[in-house]
């Protein structure tokens, strides 16, 4: 099946092209003829399966050309990064019609959107905060929407945006077409869509939590406070050209993204408290390859589109497994190989056991490589250094250190990897 079956109009298939697309992906077989056809959708989509574009493309034909200044078509997403590439992706396939796309989110200035959606638009792509805040200065009127879509709904109750979702459904006309997407369906997400899907299409285009079957998973076991100096080992002894890294928290991001720094690996951390421009920077220089690590969150980096990303990093298992696959499904799209690398602290485990239950197989745990454990320096001394334990665990899962002291100075010492760590779990 090629675009082309799908009925697009030819200044869309156009674009496509244009874009080095000729095969539609199964979530774009399955939602572009509903979308087309004016049903109400219900989808399960992972990143990276082109979801984007399955809602993008029909939308764009049914609006056909600008009438007026109010928006037709309202996307909702849960991040300023992954409203930003909808709407990338809306001018990319739309450049060929006579429609205005425009974007708005928090965390920059709102007098520039203003003005845009003064001048008028008929897609609008917004975070919720943000689109509550302009309808509260009557800057952008709703009641002309004909398509509504909410993107990554999981994502958005597990920020809190329930409550602002539901006051954008009251500002939205009663009759009009509704598409959600979601990676996976709690109980909340079903009810959250009986809402306000009317008799939806049901559209799940891959087994549920299923992982990317060209990812090649391992897990390394190890004490937490090594876990940044085998990272930096795996980087540079493997030649990574990029990695993704996912930590928990902005601070752990902030921290790690400077360790990493100073082991000589050039990174930038994004996460919700960095300005807009800062990761929009940080992200166009790991695009481009300016950085080798982009340490983020996983609701900071949820919606990035990054081609060719060879391995994905968790610094620190998620809290919930589903974020997992998530997460490791951002490599290995595009038909390439890609790679996911969890490090595994001993009060991890239960984490690690949830996400194998949830994916119903194991993750190979890899025996640790010798790598250099270096010790932050101390303030007024040089780059001092630390000892590296040499194998063995404690009663508490830890590994021993020799002679238990630890070095601020002197020379330089290595972690012998044990393949008693690949055993046993």
């Amino acid at each position: 099946m090629s675009f082309t079956d799908l009925g697009l109009q030819p200044e869309l298939l156009i674009s496509v092209a244009d874009k080095g697309y000729d095969t539609p992906t199964p979530i774009q077989k399955a939602a572009i003829p509903a979308v087309l056809a004016g049903r109400d959708v219900l989808a399960g989509a992972q990143t990276g399966t082109g979801k984007t574009a399955g809602f993008v493309l029909p939308i764009l034909q049914r609006l056909r050309a600008a009438t007026g200044r109010a928006p037709r078509a309202l996307v909702l997403a849960p991040t300023r990064e992954l409203a930003a590439q909808v709407a990338e992706n809306a001018r990319d396939y739309g450049r060929y019609l006579n429609l205005r796309t425009v974007v708005v989110f928090g965390g920059v200035g709102i007098n520039p959107q203003v003005d845009a959606l003064r001048r008028g638009c008929d897609l609008l792509v917004a975070t919720p905060g943000r689109l509550l805040d302009l309808a509260g200065q009557r800057a952008v009127d709703l009641g002309a929407v004909e398509v509504f879509v909410l993107d990554e709904a999981d994502r958005m109750l597990d920020m809190g945006f329930i409550h602002d979702i539901r006051r954008v459904l009251k500002l939205l006309p009663a009759v009009r077409q509704n598409l959600m997407f979601s990676a996976t369906y709690s109980d909340d997400i079903r009810t959250l869509a009986a809402r306000f899907l009317h008799d939806p299409v049901a559209i799940e285009v891959a087994t549920r939590n299923a992982t990317a079957e060209r990812v090649d998973q391992c897990a390394y076991r190890l004490p937490k406070e090594h876990k940044r100096h085998l990272l930096a080992h795996l980087v540079k002894a493997e030649g990574w050209p990029q990695a993704l890294v996912f930590t928990r928290t902005k601070h752990g991001a902030n921290r790690l993204a400077q360790q990493l720094e100073r082991a000589g690996i050039a990174t930038a951390a994004i996460h919700g408290n960095k300005s807009q421009a800062a990761r929009t920077r940080a992200l166009a220089d790991f695009k481009q390859g300016r950085i080798t690590a982009l340490v983020a969150t996983e609701v900071a980096a949820r919606g990035l589109d990054i081609k060719e990303l060879p391995v994905v990093v968790n610094y620190e298992l998620p809290n919930v497994p589903e974020d997992y696959v998530h997460r490791i499904g951002r490599t290995a799209r595009a038909g390439l190989n890609g790679r996911a690398v969890s490090l595994v602290a001993p009060d991890e485990a239960s984490l690690l056991r949830d996400i194998e239950r949830l994916l119903r197989q194991p993750i190979p745990v890899v025996a640790l490589p010798e790598f250099e454990v270096l010790a932050e320096p101390e303030r007024g001394s040089g780059h001092a250094r630390h000892d590296a334990p040499r194998g063995g665990h404690t009663p508490h899962g830890g590994q021993r250190h020799p002679g238990s002291q630890q070095r601020r100075s002197g020379g330089r010492q290595r972690h012998r990897g044990a393949g008693r760590n690949a055993r046993g779990r």
